[in-house]
Formats: structure tokens, C-alpha cells, sequence
């Protein structure tokens, strides 16, 4: 069986055009934008998918949306970070959905280890190099879509074919938990996540599976507390 992965690639196309929209100045700190039925006209895109782009900005901490007020850029120069919400809060707890990462990528990353191929090392490596690169750069998008690709490569590399399934089957609730504590994450934090990054990466290149599951779960814990979720 072959596990497909969703990425989404239009919604992450067009939030990554509004974001270079924000970085050049072109919708500036506290401007509001267009309405969303003028701004999908605009980037030629359907509301859904624009509204989705918004959605991921927003949890990147770049736009705000305010009832009956509308859609604001973010000031980059607010030290004070801005709040977010969990958006599945009417399903599953933040909590809970950590505490369900925590045992299923776990699992599927120690189960990998022994099995991953050297081309999807070379993936794994690529991701690794693209989340810090991205970061340093300032292109949030760009930072999450190379953490995703990362936990992403490692659920594909694992041999139980019904764990990654139910991977992807939750894998829409996995992403927000990776996007959602970024405007809460320091610079001394996103340190440490890249070397957390680099951990679980040298474990899957020995094929020591207990410690690639240690440095994930370690990985996901720390990841958790900049949620204000501690686990």
C-alpha cells in the first residue's frame, strides 16, 4: 500500500505570496487587507484556499483577524507576541492532540530507524538544512514547510503501513501543533529545535531506534512547553 501525503501545495503557494507581500512592504505593519472575496480575485485563487493561506499566516503570527473589523498585518516591530488560539479546540484539546503526536511519532521514528533508506536520509538531510536555513532568513512559510517535510519523510520511512495511515489520518491536527507555538518561539528556542532537528537526525542515521523515539519525543515535549502545553 502507498501512503499518499497531502501538502497542500496551492494553499502554501498563495500563503507564501502574501507573505512576501508583508516582508517587502507591499501590505504594511497594521494595514488591513482586501476582503477575502476581492483578495481571491486578486491572487485568482478560491475563497477556501485563500482562506486557509490566511489561516496559516495567522498562526505564524503575521496577520490578525479581528470579528467584524477584518484582517490586519502584524507589526514585526511588537515585541509583545500576539495571541494565538487553538483553531480544533471544538474536537481536541491542544493538550491532547501533543500527548497524541508524542506516542505516534515516537513510534513511527523509532520504527523507521532500522529501515530508512539512504535516499530518504538525503530528504530528511535537505528538510533539516531548509528549516534552519529558512528560519535565519525570516521566510516563516518556508521554515514550516521544511518542518513538515521533515516529520513528514520520517512517517513515510516507516514499515508499519497502518501507523503511518493513521499518521496522515491526523496529520491536519499534527501540522497546526507544529505551526501554532512559532510566534511564541525565541530565538534561543528555535536554537534549540534546530539542534532537536539535527538529534533525531543523527539517531536515524545510526539506526538506533530507541534514541531516534527519545530525541523525537524530547523534540515534541519542548515543542509543547512553547504552546504552553506541558507533557
Amino acid at each position: 500500500m502507498t501512503v499518499m501525503w497531502d501538502k497542500a501545495p496551492v494553499t502554501q503557494t498563495i500563503a507564501r505570496r502574501l507573505q512576501e507581500m508583508i516582508r517587502s512592504g507591499e501590505l504594511a505593519a497594521g494595514q488591513k487587507l482586501p476582503s477575502q472575496r476581492v483578495l481571491s480575485e486578486r491572487m485568482s485563487v478560491s475563497r477556501p484556499t485563500l482562506r486557509e493561506a490566511l489561516l496559516t499566516l495567522e498562526t505564524l503570527g503575521l496577520v490578525q483577524t479581528l470579528p467584524a473589523r477584518g484582517t490586519f498585518v502584524m507589526d514585526p516591530a511588537n515585541t509583545q507576541p500576539p495571541a494565538t488560539t487553538w483553531r480544533y479546540d471544538d474536537a481536541y484539546d491542544l493538550h491532547d492532540t501533543f500527548q497524541s503526536r508524542l506516542l505516534i511519532e515516537g513510534e513511527l521514528c523509532r520504527l523507521a530507524a532500522p529501515v530508512i533508506t539512504p535516499q530518504a536520509m538525503v530528504q530528511l538531510e535537505t528538510a533539516c538544512a531548509s528549516f534552519e536555513d529558512s528560519w535565519k532568513a525570516g521566510d516563516l512559510v518556508a521554515h514550516v514547510e521544511a518542518d513538515l517535510d521533515f516529520h513528514r519523510g520520517i512517517a513515510a520511512a516507516c514499515p508499519n503501513r497502518m501507523l503511518a495511515s493513521l499518521y496522515q489520518t491526523v496529520q491536519q491536527l499534527l501540522t497546526e501543533t507544529q505551526r501554532q507555538p512559532i510566534p511564541n518561539t525565541a530565538g534561543e528556542r528555535m536554537a534549540q529545535s534546530i539542534a532537536e532537528h539535527h538529534a533525531i537526525l543523527t539517531a536515524l542515521q545510526k539506526a538506533d531506534g530507541p534514541a531516534a523515539e527519545q530525541a523525537m519525543r524530547a523534540h515534541i515535549r519542548n515543542t509543547a512547553i512553547c504552546a504552553g502545553i506541558d507533557l
